[in-house]
């Protein structure tokens, strides 16, 4: 199998035969050609291994073929709604879509600091608890397809003080939408389990949520274990499985991950973001803190703030 992973959206870019992308961390794209596209195979007619450490949301009509997300094969017919999110790993053979197709790649550095980066994690359709590709009416097709072509039309504008927000603003019409359509599919589709990856990040979310990172300090391994309903040993073969890291480093990049925007709040305090994410000691939320990203909370801070 054929591995690809993409560091950056300019890498993605110049592997599809794209021009650069106007902002490095966000990109909209759309492409009328006058055939259907056969999108993954390599030489030996095998299958593809696609790997982003960014956001993906993309509109093909999927004709053939077969595509794997998680663990599971999606259902692919018709009008198709497919969203990736940092990291996941997506598998392809054979796949064949229609001329038209939009697509829109953002890193989570994009939405930082913003109200998108909180309520981003309330769309599960982006992690695997959702092993289903969106199936669209036509009328839906039409709505959505309104909106990518709205954000592309800002995304090529002239960029400006007001750009950003536009585009944010359309982006979160987009996730709205999608998530009304997808509460529809399912009064109709058998809601598929939640793998333990899901389970386990949503524990967390509503564990720094209830403010239990500040009262009771990191959770453990034992303890989410024990929330998920399953041994220690079962837990953590699966995430190693699904993710390729153990289960106290998948606690690590998310207590990172919440410190990344905590910080970049007016006035932030690193010790005061530390307990809040339930360390005892700053010091130690500081080392792993550079351990994780290459920079001190202080260089964080002070390299975003050159941005």
């Amino acid at each position: 199998m054929q591995e690809l992973v993409f560091k950056s959206i300019g890498d993605f870019h110049a592997y599809n035969g794209m021009s650069e992308p106007e902002n490095p961390l966000f990109s909209a794209s759309s492409n009328k050609g006058k055939k259907d596209d056969v999108a993954t195979c390599d030489e030996n007619n095998e299958a593809i291994s696609l790997t982003c450490d960014f956001y993906g949301i993309s509109l093909k009509n999927i004709i053939s073929g077969e595509l794997v997300y998680g663990r599971t094969k999606y259902d692919c017919s018709n009008g198709t709604l497919l969203f990736t999110a940092p990291n996941q790993k997506l598998i392809f053979k054979g796949l064949v879509f229609s001329s038209e197709a939009y697509h829109i790649s953002f890193h989570k550095d994009f939405i930082r600091g913003t109200e998108l980066y909180d309520k981003i994690k309330n769309y599960s359709f982006f992690e695997y608890r959702v092993n289903e590709a969106l199936h669209l009416s036509p009328k839906e097709e039409a709505q959505l397809k309104t909106i990518f072509k709205n954000i592309e039309a800002e995304y090529h504008n002239n960029q400006d003080e007001f750009s950003k927000e536009i585009i944010l603003s359309q982006l979160e019409t987009l996730l709205k939408y999608s998530d009304r359509y997808y509460k529809r599919q399912f009064l109709n589709r058998k809601t598929i389990n939640q793998t333990t990856l899901s389970r386990f990040t949503e524990v967390l979310n509503k564990y720094f949520e209830d403010g239990d990172l500040l009262n009771k300090g990191i959770p453990t391994v034992d303890w989410m274990a024990g929330k998920l309903g399953i041994s220690h040993r079962y837990m953590s073969d699966m995430i190693k499985a699904e993710t390729g890291r153990t289960a106290i480093d998948q606690i690590n990049l998310f207590l990172i991950e919440e410190a990344k925007n905590l910080l970049l709040a007016p006035n932030a305090s690193i010790s005061e973001t530390a307990y809040r994410l339930g360390f005892e000691y700053p010091q130690y939320f500081s080392r792993l803190f550079k351990k994780k990203t290459g920079l001190s909370p202080k260089e964080y801070i002070q390299s975003e703030q050159l941005n």
